[in-house]
Order: C-alpha cells, then structure tokens, then sequence
C-alpha cells in the first residue's frame, strides 16, 4: 500500500458513496487507474464492504448493553460454538474474545430493558458454555468514529 492507497481509504471512509470523478480528483489520479485501485484494494480485503450509518434511535433501538461472558471452557472448539450460536443473535452487534478474567465481550442493542430481558431469558441465558454474565448499560456514547486513524 502506497500514500495514494491510503488516500483513497481515508476518502471512502469519511464518504463511501463520493462519485468516481470526485475522489479521481481527490487523490490526483484519473478515473480508470483509480477505480482499478478499489478494486485492488477490495480484492485484497483492505476495503470489506460499503454501509450506510443508521441512527440506531430512530429505529427504536436506543438501549446499547454490554456484556461480559466467561465461558465454562476455552477449547478451540468450545469458542467456535459459541461464536457460531451468537451469530444467530440479530441483537449482537459486535463480539470480541477478550484477554483477562472475562471471555467475551458483547455489545448488544434493544428496544427498552423489556427487550433486553427477552433476549437474555430467551437468547443467552438458553446458550450452552457461559459459566457467568455481566451487563452494563451504556448512559450515552460520547465518542463514536466510523473511520480508522491514518497510519
């Protein structure tokens, strides 16, 4: 990855949707070397994907929660498992394997604790593998970025 390589990541993160001929003049390349880079640069899996940015809100799910799993065994295969069950999850919105005393750190959206509660008595809390759970609730995000940092 060159400096224009990183030019056209840093664009497409702060606007994925920018026509060709902008971010053509943006880098300083012209549209056909730069659309050949994209593609490069998706073929290689630098760029995964294109979204839109949803206000989680305004779609009724205001409650962020986020919960930490230990898990009765760490076998590879018992972390695959519950990998797999979780992303059957529509509610769980990230998922890391973490280091220290907790296994699992989730973050899962809801409606209201109502929802929340349902998904923890029906979804989780019914997951084979967890010895314990920890939940807290986020008060408000205070900062939220879409974009890597530039390296």
């Amino acid at each position: 990855m060159d400096r224009i390589d990183r030019q056209i990541i840093a664009a497409l993160q702060r606007d994925g949707r920018q026509k060709l001929a902008d971010l053509s003049a943006a880098v300083g390349l012209s549209p056909t070397p730069l659309a050949r880079r994209i593609a490069r640069l998706e073929t290689e899996g630098v760029i995964t994907g294109y979204a839109a940015r949803v206000n989680q809100e305004k779609l009724g799910l205001p409650l962020n929660a986020f919960i930490f799993v230990e898990l009765e065994h760490h076998t590879r295969d018992a972390i695959s498992a519950f990998e797999t069950r979780l992303r059957r999850f529509d509610e769980v919105m990230e998922c890391y394997l973490m280091t220290g005393t907790r296994d699992v750190l989730l973050r899962v959206v809801a409606a209201d604790l109502r929802d929340f509660d349902r998904f923890l008595e029906e979804g989780l809390m019914q997951t084979p593998g967890i010895r314990s759970m920890r939940s807290s609730f986020a008060l408000r995000t205070m900062i939220r970025r879409d974009a890597l940092p530039e390296v």
